[in-house]
């Protein structure tokens, strides 16, 4: 396995475990470093806790003491802490640096790395970008926050593949040297501020995805929104826009029939099995990502005339008596399900509702024409009935969990409607992760059919 070799450190707390914090942890062992885990949620009977502790480190659980900071040199973070903890306020004024992960990523990778990030559309860019490689007999392999710990993929990579990273903010908000070869900005809109406390400081976290690029390196990055544009200014890389709305001879572009890769025509939209207008700039980012890696138009072909979507983003789940049901549980945020509504004509039975961040949902309103009835769960329900009976939706009504919105929604429901998981929010007032709300709502969904 491969070790850490430009690591100046010899004292390092992983402060979380986790999937990755138990993957950096046991990185840095393996690289000889001396180790301290501190985890507040974590007990000592935990088999992570066992492992570590036999490979060597100190691991603290239980609470976050300040003595845990006595000694050490870094802080590698699970990307979920907030920086307002009062142990990281405290190493800050210490000068201990604070990074995450995937710092220790780039660190490892001896091949060229595709960073993908934005506020919408990182999950399906990087399948993409991903599956464009493949198709074209390259080795790729995905990691980052798609689900695949970054430095367990960039250990066992392979000298031929090329590691396709996706990037949230929180990651990226603790790197200092990483810099991917090719580096992807989608969009940027407000989201997460209850972590990054201002849209400024959100907006220069994603920014770190090209803070330390040259001009060796690429910067993919979308012309038609203006908040990115005017941040891609300052990138010292070769700059490829992408845009649904201008020919572009340096990037990649869509008219009302084709799309095409600088003034290469690729494939006609009505080939393209991937629904809604906004996985078109998913498309755009990743075409471009994936020719600058060396697909062939024949491999970039194959992938768009057969991928459908990823698992909890617009993803088909069944057709019962006439009525289409989608996951979107990926849709986190207000843009998200925007987008989603906007893929569809047909009358739309909405799911919705989650974690309450302290934003209104005004700005949803007019995505809501196609919507003849809300069934709104979790913490936000009151604000989004407000929502929803301002635009004059006319049906709307309250469930206590997912079985029981499923149910409500095809009550509700008419022949040829589609039924619509697209929450709006997070997830972590009644679920764990997303991916265990879209897996509930499928599961709602099978018992149902």
């Amino acid at each position: 396995m491969k070790k850490l070799t430009n690591f100046p450190y010899d004292h390092v707390l992983v402060l979380g475990l986790a999937k990755s914090g138990t993957a950096a942890a046991r990185l840095l062992l393996q690289s000889g470093k001396k180790v301290r885990v501190n985890d507040k949620n974590a007990s000592d009977s935990d088999a992570a806790v066992d492992e570590l502790t036999a490979l060597g480190a100190e691991v603290i659980t239980g609470s976050h003491p300040l003595s845990v900071l006595h000694g050490m040199e870094i802080i590698v973070k699970n990307p979920g802490i907030p920086y307002d903890k009062p142990l990281l306020q405290e190493a800050e004024k210490r000068g201990i640096p604070i990074i995450t992960e995937i710092e220790l990523a780039g660190n490892l990778s001896e091949t060229a790395m595709i960073g993908i990030t934005g506020s919408n559309g990182k999950t399906t860019t990087t399948t993409l970008t991903a599956e464009m490689l493949k198709a074209s007999e390259q080795g790729a392999r995905i990691a980052g926050n798609i689900g695949h710990v970054a430095t367990e993929v960039a250990q066992s990579l392979k000298k031929d593949e090329k590691m396709v990273l996706e990037l949230s903010s929180f990651q990226l908000m603790g790197v200092k040297a990483f810099k991917p070869k090719i580096a992807v900005l989608l969009n940027i809109f407000e989201a997460h501020l209850d972590y990054h406390k201002t849209f400024e400081n959100y907006k220069n976290a994603k920014c770190n995805i090209f803070a330390n690029q040259t001009a060796d390196d690429y910067l993919i990055y979308n012309a038609d929104d203006p908040t990115v544009a005017e941040a891609a200014a300052s990138a010292k890389s070769v700059k490829i826009p992408f845009s649904m709305k201008i020919q572009l001879n340096n990037g990649a572009w869509a008219d009302d029939n084709s799309l095409y890769f600088k003034n290469e025509k690729l494939i006609d939209k009505e080939e393209i099995v991937l629904t809604g207008d906004h996985n078109l700039e998913n498309i755009l980012a990743a075409i471009s990502a994936a020719k600058l890696s060396g697909a062939t138009n024949e491999g970039i072909h194959s992938v768009l005339t057969s991928f459908s979507g990823v698992r909890h983003r617009l993803q088909f789940v069944g057709n019962f008596h006439d009525r289409l049901f989608y996951n979107d549980s990926k849709a986190t945020n207000m843009l998200a399900a925007q987008k989603a509504l906007s893929a569809f004509n047909e009358s739309v039975i909405l799911i919705a509702g989650g974690l309450d961040r302290g934003n209104e949902f005004d700005d949803l309103k007019p995505y809501l024409k196609n919507v003849k009835g809300v069934v709104l769960i979790g913490e936000t329900q009151g604000k989004l009935k407000r929502t929803a009976l301002e635009a004059g939706v006319p049906a709307i009504k309250m469930a206590g969990d997912m079985n029981d919105a499923v149910s409500q929604a095809y009550r509700m429901s008419g022949h040829k409607d589609v039924i619509l998981l697209s929450p709006a929010c997070a997830s972590w007032d009644q679920y764990r992760t997303f991916e265990e709300r879209g897996d509930m709502f499928i599961q709602a969904v099978h018992t149902l059919l």
